[in-house]
């Protein structure tokens, strides 16, 4: 089973939301975030940093997102933050923007609450790993009932470290709707540390750890309302889809979009009137501070000719970052 949250990742429309970096209820030694977000109150919705709440909006439409996934650190530590981002993108989406938030710790009723009616859809849970196994009789039982209560869907999101048919019996309890297992990766941000507690990489892979996804699919996997997503799904397809997502909303009329979702254009230093001598139309390029941004082919051609000297072709990120991803000098 794929929920109506998952679709959405796999369609690449999900605005990511990292509201708050800090997460005081324990240290997982398997989190994967970064030096950059770790321990801090920003908020980014994807690459973005915000600084006020059109920040916030003017990423959604960037992307034509369809619903925000909600992260941290811990967002539930930042419950007034979290809950007016919430109301924020209902206000101006509408319901049908699907909202759904990881959170490491139960939170309790008012926590509850107050995300439903803020407009928070689905609420996937993370149990601390020490107790898996041991959760029934507990207050991440009972959270699960109590979330239901409050109108929200209630779920479990894992990392694949090992498999726990504990979460089996609380989908067939109808306790939680679903349970997605995401495949085990290794990170900068916990490199070491997963070193440390006995884990490396699978053998040809860049992040996903060896070991763990055949005992956890034999185990699980053949339940309807669990899913198992993997590292490459996630890069292959989430990731590269909602770039593509971006990429068909902010590209100018010259910049061509690759497979892979990424931006590619010519750049060169050439006086700009160079170009109006020579009869361009200005649909074709555009004039920055220091340089001159045009398309590829055209600036290829132009030296090729001989009627530029210099210049480069670029491909890089839609987001708004604009990472470079590669140069190709033309001479």
């Amino acid at each position: 089973m794929i929920s109506r949250g998952c679709e959405q990742c796999a369609k690449g429309g999900k605005m990511v939301l990292f509201v708050y970096g800090y997460c005081d209820q324990r240290d997982c030694f398997y989190c994967p975030l970064g030096e950059n977000r770790k321990n801090v109150t920003d908020v980014y919705a994807n690459e973005r940093l915000v600084e006020d709440d059109e920040d916030v909006l003017t990423e959604a439409r960037r992307m034509d997102a369809l619903g925000t996934s909600i992260t941290g650190g811990e967002p539930q530590e930042a419950l007034d933050r979290t809950c007016h981002y919430l109301s924020l993108l209902k206000d101006e989406f509408g319901e049908d923007h699907h909202t759904h938030l990881y959170t490491g710790i139960t939170g309790g009723r008012e926590n509850m609450r107050r995300l439903s009616e803020a407009g928070l859809d689905e609420i996937r849970f993370h149990p601390p790993l020490e107790q898996w196994g041991e959760l029934h009789g507990t207050e991440w039982e009972e959270i699960l009932y109590i979330a239901r209560e409050e109108g929200l869907t209630p779920a479990f999101e894992i990392p694949g470290i090992r498999a726990e048919e504990e979460f089996l019996e609380f989908l067939d309890e109808g306790a939680a709707e679903f349970c997605n297992v995401n495949e085990f990766e290794m990170s900068q941000g916990n490199y070491r540390r997963m070193q440390e507690n006995g884990f490396e990489l699978k053998e040809d892979h860049m992040s996903a750890v060896g070991g763990t996804r055949e005992e956890i699919l034999e185990v699980m996997g053949d339940h309807e309302r669990v899913y198992f997503c993997t590292s490459v799904f996630k890069d292959a397809a989430q990731h590269r889809r909602r770039l593509k997502r971006m990429a068909r909303n902010v590209r100018r009329e010259f910049d061509d979009v690759t497979d892979d979702g990424t931006l590619v254009y010519g750049k060169t230093s050439v006086d700009p009137e160079r170009f109006a001598e020579l009869g361009v139309p200005e649909e074709f390029y555009t004039v920055k501070t220091n340089h001159v941004e045009v398309a590829w082919w055209l600036l290829e051609e132009m030296i090729d000719e001989g009627d530029l000297e210099e210049g480069e072709i670029v491909e890089q990120y839609p987001s708004y970052d604009g990472q470079v991803v590669e140069r190709t000098p033309l001479a």
